[in-house]
C-alpha cells in the first residue's frame, strides 16, 4: 500500500509571517489553535487588514480558489498551530470523494457568505454598525488583535475605533 503525506503540522511563533505576497499558493493551512491575519499594503505603505483566520478556518488559502500565486501577506497574530498541506495533493483527493466536494462546496458557499457579509457592512451599515456586528460574531478577536489591525478591517481610521469604543461604554 501507497502512503502518501499531504500535510504537516507547524507551531509557528506570534509575528511571524507565514506567507508573503507573491509568494507561490502550494500550499494552504487550516488553523488548529492561535490565529493569523492576512493584509495588504497599499501604494502609501498604509496595512489593511483583509480578515483573520481563528481555530478551525483556513488561512494562506488562495490556492484552494485558484490563485497561483499570494494576493495578501499573511502574519500570526499569538502562537499558532497550522495543519499545513499540499494545495494539489488535497484538491485531487477532493476532486475523487462525493463527501469531500460536499465539504469543498460548503467551504466555498461559506467564504462566499462571508463575502457577502463584509459587502452588505460597507454598503448598508456605519462604522459603529460594523464594529458591533463583528464583535457580537468574532468577540475572541476583538480582544486579541491591535487596534490599528482592527480599524483597517473596519474601513476606518484608529482613532474612529478609538471613539466608537468610548461611545459605547459611556452609553
Amino acid at each position: 500500500m501507497k502512503s502518501v503525506t499531504i500535510s504537516v503540522f507547524k507551531v509557528v511563533n506570534r509575528g511571524e509571517i507565514i506567507r508573503n505576497i507573491t509568494d507561490e499558493n502550494k500550499t494552504a493551512a487550516l488553523v488548529l489553535g492561535g490565529m493569523c491575519r492576512a493584509y495588504y499594503v497599499d501604494e502609501e505603505g498604509n496595512d489593511i487588514t483583509r480578515g483573520f483566520s481563528i481555530p478551525g478556518t483556513l488561512c494562506m488559502d488562495e490556492g484552494l480558489f485558484g490563485y497561483p500565486e499570494s494576493i495578501v501577506t499573511w502574519e500570526t497574530i499569538e502562537e499558532t498551530t497550522l495543519m499545513i498541506f499540499d494545495v494539489a495533493k488535497i484538491k485531487d483527493i477532493i476532486l475523487k470523494n462525493d463527501e469531500l466536494k460536499n465539504i469543498y462546496i460548503m467551504l466555498l458557499e461559506n467564504a462566499l457568505r462571508y463575502k457577502i457579509y463584509r459587502e452588505n457592512g460597507f454598503l448598508v451599515e456605519n462604522a459603529s454598525e460594523r464594529y458591533l456586528h463583528f464583535r457580537k460574531m468574532y468577540p475572541m478577536i476583538c480582544d486579541k488583535v491591535k487596534q490599528h489591525q482592527l480599524a483597517s478591517y473596519l474601513g476606518i481610521k484608529p482613532e474612529s475605533l478609538s471613539r466608537i469604543k468610548k461611545t459605547l461604554r459611556e452609553n
